[in-house]
């Protein structure tokens, strides 16, 4: 693929907007506004660089949009997805030594025990795949869904995780994977972001990294939408500046930006100016957006929605409202999944809180035909040990024992977009402690998506500071076998 100009510096939107004067509600591309006769600019097909313009892959793709739910805190796998009858016949035994020898661990310490899980799990669909009574509407799902239970990563701490899930790097600076999808396809929305986020709960440890473009330019980052005030910062017009004053700074604007790329022909300049004209069509396309009541009462029902109420569900709504308009890539964010302690009393309470929404959206994207064509996918940043985490202070003497960090095995769902749902890929032991058949390192996780994208990850570069880089670095195997 060939890179995007190098003379576009990333710079950040604080930046941009201490540049440009005004918030992003006062900025669109001066030639709109000279439909209304505020501007002489020159037309917007000379001066954007077409960033987000739709292009064409590397190769026929499964799929054309992508929605991911990144569970912050990493859930346990063993409560959810990789049943283990012999971990349950061992519970409260001494890990065999074999299995820690050698190994570190984020809290645990000394010698510890086995710990199977109190929840059951039955077989599902036509399929049979093994899910807990946790996910009872996933389970009504099962045959559009492949289980991954051999996921691994190279971090073992929350923030370098999360960072490492969704950048491939466990260091700061490295563009997310939702950068890199819309930096390789663009976007089919001229009116939207090409890379949308939506959070419940509080931030993740890593921040705002883990949807920012990195060395990418900027345009690619993931834009916030928010559930309270203006969904996206500075949206609306400031207090006391009416849209005739607004359209005057715009043009303005709009023609000193013109005059400077006609004398250096910069891509930074073009870029800019792309991002206030997105900026100022999101004026109208956002509000109606994120405004649910228009849905009908049975998809209320369907997602267990409440319009006005921010929730884990009424964001799945919108991620299918937005695919729907054409926006590539949607990350949800859903916090609170840490469990160290209380993890059979804790747990439960988050999977209600999540498995209603996540299924239905698989069911609507179904019923809408929308599916085939939308990679959906679900996980956190690692997995959970078999063993206890006997988690006490002095405010809580008798807590109750969870599951510490594991790195080396751990569970992520997909559905649609070209996987083969009904399946499960890969095998840990009798423990779920160390994987013994197809292991999925997340190297080979971005590998596999952008693969099913029609990108080959191998070819998705970007020239920085001297060399070309890429998502999955210098490693990345695409998992054939979950490729339907």
């Amino acid at each position: 693929m060939t890179p995007f100009p190098q003379s576009i510096q990333s710079i950040t939107r604080r930046e941009l907007f201490q540049r440009a004067g005004c918030g992003i509600g006062g900025l669109a591309l001066a030639s709109l506004l000279a439909r209304d006769g505020f501007s002489a600019a020159p037309s917007p097909a000379k001066l954007r660089t077409d960033a987000l313009a739709p292009r064409t892959p590397n190769f026929a793709p499964r799929a054309k949009n992508v929605i991911s739910m990144h569970m912050v805190g990493a859930p346990s796998q063993l409560e959810l997805f990789d049943y283990k009858p012999e971990l349950i016949a061992r519970d409260g035994e001494p890990i065999p030594q074999s299995f820690i020898e050698g190994k570190r661990f984020a809290f645990i310490q000394g010698h510890p025990t086995l710990m199977g899980t109190k929840f059951k799990f039955q077989k599902c669909g036509n399929s049979g795949l093994m899910i807990s009574e946790l996910l009872p509407n996933l389970q009504k799902q099962a045959d559009e869904i492949c289980i991954v239970k051999t996921m691994h990563t190279d971090e073992f701490n929350h923030g370098p995780a999360q960072l490492f899930m969704q950048t491939g790097s466990g260091r700061f600076g490295r563009p997310s994977f939702g950068a890199w999808s819309t930096y390789g396809l663009g976007s089919e929305n001229e009116n939207l972001p090409g890379f949308v986020v939506m959070l419940t709960g509080k931030m993740a440890g890593a921040g705002s990294s883990l949807w920012g473009s990195g060395f990418l330019p900027t345009v690619y980052q993931g834009i916030e939408f928010r559930t309270s005030g203006d969904p996206v910062l500075f949206l609306s017009n400031p207090a006391g500046i009416s849209n005739d004053d607004r359209a005057r700074t715009i043009a303005s604007l709009g023609k000193l930006n013109g005059v400077q790329f006609a004398q250096m022909g910069d891509p930074e300049i073009a870029t800019r100016i792309a991002q206030y004209e997105l900026a100022y069509r999101m004026q109208t396309s956002v509000p109606e957006l994120m405004d649910i009541s228009d849905e009908p009462e049975h998809i209320h029902k369907l997602y267990g929605t409440t319009p006005g109420k921010p929730s884990f569900a009424n964001n799945c709504l919108l991620a299918r409202r937005l695919i729907e308009r054409g926006v590539r890539f949607v990350q949800l964010y859903d916090a609170d999944w840490d469990h160290h302690g209380s993890v059979f009393t804790a747990l439960p309470r988050k999977c209600k809180d999540v498995d209603q929404a996540m299924a239905a959206l698989v069911a609507d994207l179904r019923q809408r035909g929308l599916l085939d064509e939308t990679l959906v996918t679900w996980g956190g940043e690692f997995g959970r040990t078999p063993m206890s985490q006997q988690k006490s202070n002095d405010d809580k003497p008798n807590a109750q024992p969870g599951r510490d960090h594991h790195k080396d095995a751990f569970c992520v769902w997909m559905a649609g977009g070209g996987v083969k749902g009904g399946t499960s890929y890969g095998e840990t032991d009798d423990f779920g402690f160390n994987i013994v058949r197809d292991p999925m390192h997340v190297n080979d996780y971005h590998a596999t998506l952008l693969h099913l994208l029609g990108l080959d990850h191998e070819r998705l570069t970007f020239k920085f500071q001297g060399r070309n880089f890429r998502l999955t670095d210098v490693a990345g195997k695409v998992a054939t076998k979950i490729i339907g």
